[in-house]
């Protein structure tokens, strides 16, 4: 719970961040520019950051503290903290000298003052990464203590200085013209470093007073931080793999326009919400027990262990199922609701709808598979992980080049929504590591995972709640009429919104899908949607 509060206040912070972004840039050159400048630097936080050191430092720390040794775990935590500052540092700094060729790699659809642009942000975005990394080890520390709700507020931290940053200088650049806008994103890459800075230093405080004995050191003699180091090769190997993958469609997208490229970002913005609010947080809230778990005998612990990913697994898919679907059904109205304001138009929204239906298909797959991933860190096996992400890329890769990149024009589709097919063929791919991840437990622990039969009653139940809010909605158009300026790019029909504020019919619609969805789930003989129905009946006689 305290997780999933944590990181429902951050990703809401994070739409707020992004509805201001489209206020001021919306699809504007300079915005595809700064996404993917800001993707670059984000590798480093990404290969060394809360995804590596879950998989590596968390299981050897979470289980020192379950064996009460708080001598071990101290040194382990300064061992790690220092060996992660001198890494990181020196990746810094070769980043900071390879900018260009990063550029050229990552968006090669960039050319003259776009490259510059890009050039420049990514210098000034570098030194910023260094600082999350370093809230990441923070993060492990304070998960590993049971002390979640901080370590997933503190990026609402990073995000309000960017709002802020937006607000204080936006109004003064954004309709000044192209060098403007550039001039805008550069003071907004300076936002991002600040903001970065702060996310470390409000968790400092309380990760101090949980180590007991805290002296950060390059020392490889304790064979606990031996292990880490042992954990953080496969584990490193396979977010790196996984970063490959989003290069990959941040390269294939840029090839493709910049609208494709900044809507792909603002896609993956909104899509990751219920990833990161079901499935990380599950996920995060579980890896330490399941390291603690480990240190029991084998039998006991394989059978804790069936337990726990049984229940997180059928609670992600309870939650993400629903998700999914008004992703599929009501894209257009989410992504209006989130992001439609002054440059973001209309037909931007409906544009961001088909990639959103894209991400839909594989949303349950990417959720659950994290904590299939998990499991396998809290049994110190990070190369199992590891390998099926090398397939899941190695099939992401040659899928998306042919998919997004070649079949549009061959079927005289336009080719912009060749990025719809990249976050299809992103789901596809996704569903395919699940499986063999979820194989693969299977033959260690026993049988484990979503039960059968689960998810077709779930998606039964998510289906005709998104029929009911559909006829809501064309029930809306009639009345109301159509939004204009939606048909002369992207064609009519009845799933044009209504000419209502995108947030008054995302909530027209949202209230009947979910009330349809938990009803037909408990008719279904789901005990999580009667569960739900317990509580909120309890909370209503309170509130009489």
């Amino acid at each position: 719970m305290l997780v999933g509060i944590g990181i429902l206040a951050s990703r809401l912070m994070g739409l707020v961040r992004e509805r201001v972004f489209a206020h001021y840039l919306g699809n504007a050159e300079a915005a595809a520019v700064f996404k993917a400048a800001l993707r670059i630097p984000n590798f480093l936080q990404n290969l060394f950051g809360e995804g590596v050191l879950s998989g590596s430092f968390i299981p050897v720390y979470a289980q020192l503290l379950g064996k009460k040794d708080a001598e071990e775990s101290d040194r382990v935590a300064g061992a790690v903290f220092g060996l992660l500052t001198l890494a990181t540092g020196v990746l810094v700094a070769l980043g900071m000298l390879a900018t260009p060729m990063f550029v050229d790699v990552i968006a090669p659809g960039f050319e003259g003052s776009e490259r510059d642009l890009a050039i420049r942000l990514v210098r000034i975005l570098f030194p910023g990464t260094g600082f999350l990394v370093l809230s990441a080890w923070c993060l492990g520390i304070l998960n590993s203590h049971r002390r979640f709700l901080l370590s997933y507020l503190a990026p609402v931290v990073w995000n309000v200085v960017i709002i802020a940053t937006l607000l204080a200088v936006g109004g003064r650049y954004s309709q000044g013209g192209r060098a403007a806008e550039e001039a805008l994103t550069e003071w907004l890459a300076w936002g991002v470093v600040l903001g970065s800075f702060l996310q470390f230093a409000v968790q400092v405080p309380t990760v101090m007073r949980l180590l007991g004995r805290f002296r950060p050191a390059l020392s490889l003699a304790s064979a606990s931080v031996r292990q880490v180091l042992k954990n953080f090769g496969p584990v490193v190997l396979g977010r790196g793999v996984v970063q490959f993958s989003a290069w990959v469609d941040t390269a294939f997208a840029s090839l493709i326009s910049n609208r494709a490229l900044s809507s792909l970002l603002y896609a993956q913005t909104i899509y990751l919400i219920p990833v990161s609010l079901f499935g990380m947080a599950v996920s995060a809230a579980e890896l330490p027990e399941m390291a603690r778990a480990t240190g029991e005998g084998e039998a006991e612990a394989h059978a804790k262990l069936r337990t726990r990913i049984d229940a997180g697994s059928r609670r992600i898919a309870f939650w993400v199922v629903p998700s999914a679907a008004a992703l599929l059904f009501l894209g257009d109205l989410v992504s209006g609701a989130l992001l439609q304001t002054g440059r973001f138009s209309a037909a931007d929204s409906r544009y961001l709808w088909y990639l959103l239906m894209g991400a839909a298909v594989g949303l349950v797959a990417s959720t659950v598979g994290r904590l299939y991933a998990s499991a396998f860190y809290a049994l110190k096996d990070p190369k199992t992980p590891l390998r099926y992400a090398v397939v899941r890329v190695s099939l992401g890769t040659v899928m998306a080049y042919f998919l997004a990149l070649w079949l549009p024009e061959r079927l005289g589709l336009p080719r912009e929504l060749g990025a719809a097919i990249l976050t299809l063929s992103s789901g596809i791919v996704a569903w395919v590591e699940t499986t063999l991840l979820r194989r693969k437990l299977q033959q260690r622990v026993g049988p484990v995972g979503v039960p059968g039969g689960l998810l077709p009653r779930l998606w039964g139940a998510a289906v005709v709640g998104g029929l009911v809010a559909l006829a809501v909605k064309q029930g809306l158009t009639s009345l109301l009429g159509p939004m204009p300026g939606v048909e002369a790019q992207w064609g009519g029909g009845v799933l044009v919104p209504p000419h209502l504020h995108p947030v008054l019919g995302l909530v027209a619609v949202a209230v009947p899908f979910g009330l349809v969805y938990f009803a037909v789930a408990a008719a279904l003989g789901i005990p999580e949607a009667g569960t739900v129905f317990r509580k909120v009946g309890r909370r209503l006689k309170l509130i009489r």
